[in-house]
């Protein structure tokens, strides 16, 4: 993935650099002196995916910071194995209709079976981000969206096994939009055996009833 930031949506370019395994998008801004006040949007440049964000300077000069890698507590390795390195680009929707919330819940291929996310996944080779959103809310709900702005980025770094068992040191990267439904209907989940057991409508008055994983509930709370 590559970063570029602007003063302004449409301004004149502030920085543009690749985002290094493991990097914060909102650390790896700091770094150059400014701080990202907001995502502008996604897309992609052959086999590059471009986020552009627009930031401002601060006042704390160019300190460098990581926010620190994270360690599946339960994790147990062999003395000579070697994590996979992989970052992987994903796309989620906050997806509200008539009927409330779109929400989603993890298989238990996942690590976090049981609880509930946003709707969304990685980008396949080729794909737009915004187009990852639509297909996964078909794939995973049955719902036909639409999407809006891009609200959020997130960025998580650790080393844990993947459901397929291979020892990977993982850094997920999420770019997350707003969106809606116009025509809701009651939620099928197509992909079935994949990582989405159950798909619902949760009403908006209601939402912190849900449970909800850690990222999912920060969106929530800064976005809905």
């Amino acid at each position: 993935m590559r970063i570029v930031c602007v003063s302004t949506p449409g301004g004149r370019e502030l920085f543009a650099s690749d985002l290094g395994h493991g990097e914060d998008p909102h650390v790896a801004v700091w770094q150059h002196g400014l701080s990202l006040t907001r995502p502008l949007y996604a897309s992609r440049d052959g086999e590059e995916i471009v986020l552009t964000v627009q930031g401002a300077p601060h006042s704390h000069g160019q300190v460098r910071l990581r926010r620190p890698r994270g360690l599946d507590p339960d994790l147990q390795t062999d003395p000579d194995e070697v994590p996979v390195v992989r970052q992987r680009v994903a796309a989620y929707g906050i997806i509200t209709s008539s009927r409330g919330l779109l929400a989603t819940q993890f298989s238990d291929r996942t690590h976090v079976p049981g609880q509930w996310g946003l709707p969304g996944g990685g980008v396949d080779p080729g794909e737009e981000p915004a187009r990852t959103v639509v297909r996964e809310a078909w794939e995973e709900t049955g719902q036909q969206v639409e999407l809006g702005e891009l609200v959020a980025v997130q960025s998580d770094h650790w080393i844990g096994r993947a459901p397929n068992g291979v020892l990977e040191d993982f850094h997920a990267v999420r770019l997350v939009y707003s969106g809606h439904c116009p025509d809701p209907i009651d939620p099928v989940v197509h992909d079935v055996g994949g990582t989405t057991a159950a798909a619902q409508w949760v009403p908006t008055d209601s939402w912190r009833r849900v449970w909800w994983t850690a990222g999912a509930r920060s969106l929530l709370d800064k976005n809905l």
